[in-house]
């Protein structure tokens, strides 16, 4: 189909969405009222998510059509400041982990990344049926990633080899899968995120550095952030903590600044996750 032909048939699809207010949309509002520290969902956020609902039906678009797009596009509409950051580290054979949220095209990042000399590891959420996540693990693949089956101490080991070889890892940690995350404070209240990325950090002695994404019109946006130190003091646990929740300031300034990027449809915060999610 012609780009501007399936452009347009994405954001129908998103605005349907959007208007059938499915369980989906209703969280990302509860989400987004945070975000913009309301009580309720009113007109602005609802406003908000359907922007929200556009950007992330055209997240997928990207993702369906990103094996056509050569290099030149790929490198020439990334637009990216403290990229240097990475570099300097990989080049002194230093491992690094870039910890994203889920924002912008991550997707086509990694694939920067990869046209920049630099193929990466990261992890996938085991998806129902197996055949689907087989063919999301065969298309991360095609781009020059390495992809680990979320699967704990299997992908954390193998995550910790490549990072002591001097290679990135990319994780998408604003989001916990395991149950066993870490609460931070995240807008005014307690979320609970994932502390792999802390954590290699801790352990490998990597440079664990924030990335947040948005859209900039046709192009793609990235902001490399500063290096979240490893303390120097405290139990592994509690420096894995302190870095995990400096990880969660700096996607809420990034958030903050491109709420409509933040593609946000599941439960971060305790408060929704409830008892079960203790």
């Amino acid at each position: 189909m012609p780009e501007r032909a399936a452009r347009r048939l994405f954001t129908a699809m998103a605005d349907r969405t959007w208007h059938r207010r499915g369980r989906g949309v209703r969280q990302l509002e509860r989400n987004l009222r945070r975000v913009l520290g309301k009580d309720a969902v009113d007109a602005e956020v609802r406003a908000l998510s359907k922007k929200v609902m556009r950007s992330y039906f055209r997240y997928w678009l990207e993702v369906f059509r990103l094996p056509e797009y050569d290099r030149d596009r790929i490198v020439g509409r990334m637009r990216v400041t403290g990229h240097e950051k990475i570099f300097a580290n990989l080049e002194a054979g230093r491992g690094v982990i870039l910890a994203l949220p889920h924002m912008g095209n991550y997707e086509q990042a990694g694939a920067w990344l990869v046209h920049q000399g630099h193929p990466f590891t990261t992890v996938a959420e085991l998806l129902k049926p197996e055949s689907l996540f087989q063919r999301f693990v065969e298309f991360r693949e095609s781009l020059g990633m390495e992809v680990l089956a979320h699967k704990g101490a299997s992908a954390f080991g193998r995550m910790a080899q490549r990072l002591r070889d001097g290679r990135p890892v990319c994780l998408v940690v604003d989001r916990d899968l395991t149950e066993s995350g870490i609460d931070v404070e995240f807008f005014g209240a307690t979320a609970r995120m994932p502390g792999v990325a802390a954590a290699l950090a801790v352990q490998t002695g990597a440079a664990l550095i924030p990335v947040t994404l948005w859209y900039e019109g046709e192009y793609w946006a990235a902001r490399v952030h500063d290096e979240v130190p490893a303390p120097e003091t405290g139990t592994r646990q509690e420096r894995v903590r302190a870095m995990t929740q400096e990880v969660a300031a700096v996607f809420e300034e990034g958030i903050a600044a491109h709420p409509e990027d933040w593609h946000m449809l599941q439960k971060v915060w305790v408060e929704d996750l409830g008892e079960a999610g203790r």
